[in-house]
């Protein structure tokens, strides 16, 4: 089929102290096992509108700092578990990038909202991708390692466009990208493929014959066909190898020179790792649209950048091709491991055998690297998934890379890539009481890293991904255990969900098990106006599982009144509100605050809707309220932090609102 949609992927503690007549009447209102921390408090006096938005304005500041403290200590760190229901754990739902969660899982493709309730569903499901216009691109065949090529299916799940790679030596594997090919004026598509050398071409290359006979060679190349199947460009690893053991050979390294001299090229004898079948064992592309580029992971530990443009001419593959083979192909940048072009020192271990060092190594195993998109914080830098194998550190953990691989060894954004050895390295000591991490060298080019402080709270030693939304938080896949989260830029982690999806079906307790049993490849998080979600009614029905959502969050406060909303001296004011959650709500109190005096009333309920009364005033006494929620596990929630506020009026007539606070 050729129908070929004209569509792209869609990638897309603080502490504080404060005085302590604050403190203790804060902790009137607080349940939590911590104090609640917050600065010194603004003081107002009677009916002093000078000093009203000012102090207002500290006042807010301050709690809603204390409440972001307060979530980030009660959800932040990990623990070690061998049992636990699937789906949804945990919401803050003050916090996250809210959309709908799109994953594949065994020849399934779910779209789920943050609840895990299921909106939309697609018959694909490997490592399916999201078109801008609803239709989900995925592979031919359900095995991420091999397959024969790829198919579309449109939002009901016929399938639109197929295309099977039929040439020998070719075997599609991992990734593929439907891009907009600037030169075409239309899109086209990227994939991975491991191609066949010969032991031959490895020899004629200068491979060291002693290293291996060569007789099963593959080495990744990118692949971009067009919407009838035609190869229109293409690009090979080979083809920018280096090599000093024979100099008269091809890709040899010349006179006076070395390995070190070539950072753009792969060196062919790798020590310890001659080429081989599955080489490099690619796993991501990502394409930069504006750059022209493209970007490779390989999953022993280094990603690639290459130049797409300068190597493409329209209309003229196979000339396309011979460029892109040509030193025009060789890297532009490449992150991870700079002993392997001998420009870093290489991870070892001390004659003890018990000690460990990372080297200059960044990453041990690494998986979907990727440009940030515009409109996201960092956008232009590169995520990478560093699964944190291969690393020699005695506490071993996956991370999360943030790099701009623009910057030089002052930290300086030069709008040009940097080789990292140039920018250099410092020396990192790990956070944190009894981690048993050296220190270790790292990459002045990282400029965010995200790991769980309980080292097995995030661990994927294969596979997974990272999005970064448009808030700041990330959205992490442990591929693994089919662990899907979303963190903050500080770490905190305020949605977490377990695929219920698992080689014996779905369930809804998991149990201890293999690596894989419930392993989701990728996922990514949509907004409900992300153009493939645009004008579709969007239904969420029950879980994957057919369960209630249960799970823990901070409790829901909405519907706030108050009555009278201008109060008489004589009047007391009641404050009524419904506060929900998903379990249930430990506690709900409404605090008020007169002058410099805090006060806190414990709030009575009639199902979710809660009541407290603020006792009559004299007039022109201003006051400003607000309600705060915890459940059992000490998430809280605030509602109209130092907002609404009023007087008390007089007999003879009112006094007036006072200003807003901006």
């Amino acid at each position: 089929m050729n129908t070929y949609s004209n569509q792209t992927t869609g990638r897309g503690s603080t502490s504080q102290t404060c005085s302590a007549d604050f403190q203790s009447a804060v902790s009137q209102v607080s349940n939590l096992r911590t104090p609640f921390p917050v600065p010194t408090p603004c003081r107002l006096e009677v009916g002093d509108r000078a000093g009203w938005k000012p102090a207002l304005r500290a006042f807010a500041k301050a709690l809603v700092g204390a409440m972001a403290l307060v979530l980030a200590a009660s959800c932040a760190s990990a623990y070690e578990r061998l049992q636990g229901p699937t789906e949804l754990l945990y919401w803050d739902k003050t916090s996250t990038s809210n959309g709908y969660t799109f994953f594949g899982v065994r020849s399934n493709t779910y779209l789920i909202d943050m609840e895990g309730r299921v909106a939309h569903t697609w018959p694909v499901g490997t490592n399916p991708h999201l078109l801008t216009n609803g239709n989900v691109l995925d592979t031919l065949g359900g095995d991420v390692n091999a397959f024969t090529g790829l198919k579309e299916v449109d939002w009901d799940g016929n399938t639109v466009w197929s295309y099977t790679e039929s040439r020998a030596g070719y075997s599609p594997h991992h990734d593929f990208l439907r891009i907009y090919n600037p030169k075409l004026g239309t899109n086209t598509t990227l994939y991975i493929a491991a191609k066949s050398i010969s032991s031959n071409a490895c020899l004629a290359a200068g491979c060291n014959p002693a290293s291996s006979p060569y007789t099963n060679a593959q080495v990744d190349a990118v692949v971009e066909i067009d919407i009838a199947g035609n190869v229109v460009w293409e690009w090979c690893f080979f083809d920018h190898g280096i090599q000093d053991f024979d100099a008269a050979k091809s890709n040899y390294v010349g006179s006076g020179r070395s390995i070190s001299n070539y950072p753009g090229r792969l060196n062919l004898n790798l020590p310890g790792r001659p080429v081989t079948n599955d080489w490099l064992h690619c796993n991501a592309i990502d394409y930069n649209t504006n750059l022209d580029q493209i970007v490779i992971t390989a999953a022993g530990g280094e990603f690639y950048v290459i130049d797409h443009g300068n190597t493409f001419l329209a209309g003229y593959p196979a000339a396309s091709i011979a460029l892109a083979a040509s030193t025009n192909g060789d890297f532009l940048y490449r992150f991870g491991d700079p002993a392997r072009y001998r420009q870093g020192n290489p991870p070892s271990i001390q004659q003890n055998w018990t000690v460990s060092s990372t080297g200059n190594k960044q990453i041990g195993q690494c998986s979907d690297a990727q440009w940030i998109p515009a409109g996201c914080p960092g956008a232009g830098h590169f995520l990478v998934y560093n699964n944190g194998g291969d690393l020699f550190e005695t506490t071993p953990q996956s991370y999360i890379f943030e790099i701009n691989g623009f910057l030089n060894a002052s930290t300086n954004d030069t709008g040009a890539y940097v080789n990292p050895p140039t920018a250099g390295y410092y020396t990192w000591s790990a956070p944190g009481h009894d981690t048993d991490k050296q220190k270790k060298s790292m990459s002045r080019q990282i400029t965010w890293m995200y790991y769980s402080m309980a080292n097995q709270g995030m661990f994927s030693h294969l596979d997974s991904s990272i999005q970064r939304l448009p808030n700041g938080n990330t959205l992490i896949c442990d591929s693994t255990e089919g662990h899907l989260f979303e963190v903050t830029a500080t770490g905190t982690a305020v949605w977490e969900y377990i695929n219920p999806v698992t080689a014996d079906g779905i369930i809804t307790y998991k149990r201890d098990n293999w690596p894989m049993y419930n392993a989701v490849f990728r996922a990514y998080r949509y907004a409900t106006n992300h153009p493939a979600l645009a004008g579709r009614t969007l239904t969420a029905q029950s879980t994957i599982t057919g369960n209630t959502p249960s799970y823990i969050s901070a409790p829901t406060i909405s519907g706030t009144t108050q009555i009278p909303a201008v109060p008489y001296p004589t009047d007391t004011v009641a404050i009524n509100a419904t506060i929900t959650n998903s379990q249930a709500v430990a506690s709900a109190t409404l605090a008020y605050i007169v002058g410099a005096s805090t006060n806190a009333i414990a709030m009575g309920h009639a199902g979710a809707v809660y009541s407290a009364s603020i006792p009559a005033r004299a007039a022109g006494t201003l006051v400003s309220y607000f309600i705060r929620a915890a459940d059992d596990f000490g998430n809280t929630a605030a509602s109209g932090v130092g907002e609404p506020r009023f007087f008390w009026r007089s007999l003879e007539g009112t006094l007036g609102s006072p200003p807003m606070v901006e």
